[in-house]
C-alpha cells in the first residue's frame, strides 16, 4: 500500500512497503487533524509533499499496528453508476419487464447526491439499518433491511476547488484531483427498490458508506492507467476524451474469510474525467475534501460482479456477524482494504 492516511490523535502519515512513517516534522501542513490541507496545495504540492513522504526518515510502525482515522473532512459526496455490467445487470433484476439500462444512460454518467456525514473509515462496523420495505402487493412495513449488500467502487478526492458557475474539462481533471480511495456503498436493497422510483437512491444508500485508510496520489497510479472500454454512441463534446483513464486494478470481494468475486477497473464504461467534467457541467462547484465515486464495478465474467445482489441473484445477502473486506491491487499499487463487520439492527 501506498499513500496518505491520518493517525489516530492527528498528524499525518505515509504508508509504504508495510510501514506507516509519522511526516509531523516536515511541517504544518503534515501535523493537521486531516488531510485537507494537503490537498488544497494542488499539483505541485503534492508532487513535493510526496516526494517528501517517501524519504523521511520519522517514526515507523507496522501497517497492521497503526491506528488511523477517516483521512479527510468529506465536503460533498457524489456516487456514479459507471459500470456498464453493473448498470445491466440490475436493470434487468430490477427492472425485469424493460430495457436493461435507461435511454440516458450510455449519453451521461448517471450518479447521485450521497450523505457526506456518514462517510466512515475502513473497519468501522455497519449497524443493519431500518426502513420502509414492501413484499409483492401487500403494503410496506417499517423493519430491519433483510437484504444487506455491498458495492466495490472506486473513489477520487477533490483538491484543488472550483467556483460557482465554472466548469471543469475532462483533460484537467490532473489539475483538481489529488488521488483515489477504495469504497464500499453499502446498500439494503429492500428499501432501495421501494423507495429509489422516481428520484433515485436515498434512505436504502445513506446509512453508512466507507472507505479506505489511505488516499493514493493520482501519480501512483499512472503506471496502471489503460484505455477504457469503446462507447457507442459517441459522447457529446464537453464528455469526450478522457479515455486513458481506466485502471488495470484487480479488485476483489472477501466474505468472512473467502473470496465470493474478483473483477477489474479497467472494464469501467464512464472514466473518472468523464464523471468529474459532468458533475461540473452545468456550473456546479466543487470543494477540497469532496469524494466522488464510481459505482459498483462489475466485469462481464461469472463472478466478477462488483454487488452480492448481481452474484446471488438476490438469493443470499449479509447475515449479522458477516465481516466483508473490499481490496483493489495491480502491480506495485495497492489501496489497502475496506474492511466492516455487520451489526444486529438497533
Amino acid at each position: 500500500m501506498s499513500g496518505f492516511g491520518v493517525r489516530a490523535g492527528g498528524g499525518l502519515s505515509w504508508c509504504e512497503d508495510g510501514q506507516v512513517v509519522a511526516l509531523d516534522g516536515l511541517g504544518d501542513v503534515f501535523a493537521q487533524p486531516t488531510l485537507n490541507a494537503l490537498l488544497a496545495l494542488g499539483p505541485r504540492g503534492w508532487a513535493e509533499a510526496t516526494a517528501a513522504a517517501r524519504v523521511h526518515d520519522g517514526p515507523r510502525t507496522r501497517i497492521r499496528e497503526a491506528k488511523l482515522v477517516l483521512p479527510f473532512a468529506v465536503g460533498d459526496y457524489v456516487d456514479f453508476y459507471s459500470s456498464r455490467e453493473h448498470a445491466s445487470n440490475l436493470g434487468r433484476i430490477l427492472r425485469p419487464d424493460q430495457a436493461a439500462l435507461l435511454p440516458n444512460w450510455r449519453w451521461l454518467p448517471v450518479g447521485y447526491h450521497g450523505r457526506a456525514g456518514t462517510v466512515v473509515v475502513s473497519g468501522t462496523e455497519v449497524v443493519r439499518p431500518r426502513g420502509q420495505c414492501r413484499s409483492g402487493d401487500a403494503d410496506p412495513v417499517f423493519r430491519p433491511t433483510s437484504r444487506l449488500d455491498v458495492e466495490l467502487e472506486l473513489g477520487f478526492v477533490i483538491g484543488v476547488p472550483s467556483r460557482l458557475g465554472e466548469t471543469i474539462a475532462v483533460d484537467a481533471f490532473r489539475d483538481h484531483v489529488f488521488g483515489v480511495v477504495l469504497v464500499n456503498d453499502w446498500s439494503a436493497r429492500d428499501i432501495q427498490a421501494w423507495e429509489y422510483q422516481p428520484l433515485g437512491p436515498f434512505l436504502g444508500k445513506s446509512f453508512q458508506t466507507s472507505i479506505s485508510t489511505w488516499v493514493t496520489p493520482l501519480a501512483l497510479i499512472e503506471s496502471r492507467r489503460v484505455e477504457a472500454p469503446p462507447q457507442d454512441p459517441s459522447p457529446l463534446a464537453h464528455l469526450a476524451g478522457g479515455r486513458d483513464w481506466a485502471l488495470d486494478l484487480d479488485l476483489e470481494i472477501e466474505l468472512n474469510g473467502e473470496v465470493v468475486s474478483r473483477g477489474n477497473a479497467r472494464t469501467l464504461y464512464w472514466t473518472m474525467p468523464q464523471q468529474l467534467a459532468h458533475l461540473t457541467s452545468n456550473g456546479a462547484s466543487v470543494r477540497t475534501g469532496d469524494l466522488m465515486a464510481t459505482g459498483a464495478i462489475s466485469g462481464p465474467e461469472p463472478g466478477s460482479e462488483g454487488s452480492l445482489l448481481e452474484l446471488w441473484q438476490g438469493e443470499r445477502f449479509l447475515a449479522d456477524g458477516d465481516e466483508v473486506v473490499l481490496r483493489a491491487r495491480g502491480g506495485a499499487v495497492e489501496l489497502g482494504e475496506v474492511r466492516g463487520r455487520v451489526r444486529p439492527a438497533a
